[in-house]
């Protein structure tokens, strides 16, 4: 790092690629239909249930988590930016937020309705109002708001196990049917279904927003405390923190895949929702961690950080060209194969485009520094259009030399203190 205290942007944008792939695992099976995230319910292949419980238990709610903290983490970055240029934060921050959930409303609407852009903007101004806690009280905050909905589950969800009787799949198939025939049908019944489901997830978006907030809340102490420029060369901070919060994150997931997954029926599903809401942070940073380690581990080590980093600095490109194609493969804008592939092969389908997704990534960054919706949201956010920007860098913060200072005082504003650009 060339000077103390310079954001350590390039692990950021590491870790945003690789939440990335987690994102993509959920939409993907939650899209693909009602149960395939869950394995495919007790009649489907046995491989097919081993595959829903494994998501259930290392991958669902896990790269949220992580997403979100990056996002909290960014507000700092974004923050010091403005003040460095000499722009007000208030209006930059506003414009942001607004275009954000523009962009998630379309996505909902057209795309998935399951999108976390417009919570995540509506969230942002409730962070921004929470600027000014010190470390101590964010982290304090964010543990009493996990504290809260996970008391709120497991209270649901306990009386949900002693009043109610399980639901055989006897009793949902007509309703599954139905679903499965809009989202099969044309352009026109794919959008009413959209439409008819946005109440359920905005409802569900309300639910888990405390959690949500907890991360931006988590990401904010971080990047206040410096927390990647202090520890992100730190192997054996690094490691004892991977160590140590993996055996909890691996046994909540566990649970909340007993409950969702088997062998405990679907009455059990918000008991293992509140586990999960309190140990998927460990999880989330036990990963974290673990990659970090990973990317200082050998010679090829850097070309493997460049690319996932390429792929971080397009996150908001790549995460909706990925319900593009899951909402053209699943519904009735394309083949309409909603509900009618299995837990393993669409897996095998997000191994695959993922792939596509890096290496289209680290093409474009070597052409370009941001992806058309990060070109978007910085003209909006800027209230202008944005003047053209040099080729990224495409090596991680840890590993690239420090450019010349540039002229433009707009461009020098958006560099780290290493001479990476930083992530919109």
């Amino acid at each position: 790092m060339s000077r103390a205290g310079a954001p350590r942007v390039g692990e950021l944008d590491v870790l945003r690629g690789f939440a990335l792939f987690g994102i993509l695992v959920v939409n993907a099976l939650l899209v693909a239909g009602p149960s395939t995230v869950f394995g495919g319910g007790p009649g489907a292949p046995a491989p097919d249930r081993v595959a829903g419980w494994l998501v259930t238990a290392l991958v669902t709610a896990k790269f949220y988590v992580l997403f979100s903290f990056l996002f909290g983490y960014s507000f700092v970055f974004q923050a010091r930016a403005a003040r460095r240029a000499g722009a007000a934060f208030a209006p930059r921050h506003l414009r942001r937020t607004a275009g954000l959930f523009a962009l998630g409303a379309l996505h909902a609407v057209l795309l998935y309705p399951g999108d976390v852009l417009t919570t995540y903007a509506v969230l942002a101004l409730v962070l921004y109002g929470l600027r000014g806690l010190t470390v101590r009280a964010a982290l304090r905050l964010a543990a009493t708001l996990l504290l809260l909905l996970s008391a709120l589950l497991l209270g649901y969800g306990l009386l949900t196990v002693a009043l109610t009787e399980p639901v055989t799949a006897t009793a949902y198939a007509p309703r599954a049917a139905e679903r499965a025939a809009a989202y099969r049908g044309d352009a026109a019944s794919v959008l009413g279904t959209h439409l008819r489901d946005l109440p359920a997830a905005l409802g569900t978006d309300l639910l888990y927003a405390p959690a949500m907030l907890a991360a931006f809340l988590g990401g904010l102490a971080a990047a206040k405390c410096r927390l990647a420029e202090r520890r992100g060369r730190d192997r054996a901070w690094l490691r004892r923190t991977a160590l140590r919060t993996l055996p909890l994150g691996l046994g909540g997931g566990a649970v909340a895949a007993c409950c969702a997954s088997g062998p405990l029926d679907g009455r059990w599903f918000l008991v293992g929702q509140a586990v999960s809401v309190l140990t998927a942070p460990a999880l989330a940073t036990s990963y974290a961690c673990g990659l970090l380690l990973l990317l200082r581990a050998g010679d090829r080590v850097p070309a493997a950080a460049g690319v996932l980093a390429a792929a971080g600095r397009l996150a908001l490109s790549h995460y909706l060209t990925q319900s593009l194609v899951l909402a053209w493969v699943f519904s009735g804008y394309g083949p309409g194969l909603h509900d009618r592939v299995g837990t393993v092969t669409v897996l095998a389908g997000c191994v695959l485009l993922y792939a596509v997704q890096l290496a289209l990534g680290a093409w474009l960054a070597a052409r370009t520094r941001y992806g058309p919706a990060e070109h978007l949201l910085r003209a909006v956010t800027r209230g202008r259009r944005p003047r053209a920007v040099p080729r990224g860098v495409t090596t991680p913060a840890w590993t690239a030399a420090p450019p010349a200072a540039p002229a433009d005082p707009e461009q020098r504003a958006d560099r780290t203190g290493d001479g990476v650009r930083r992530a919109p």
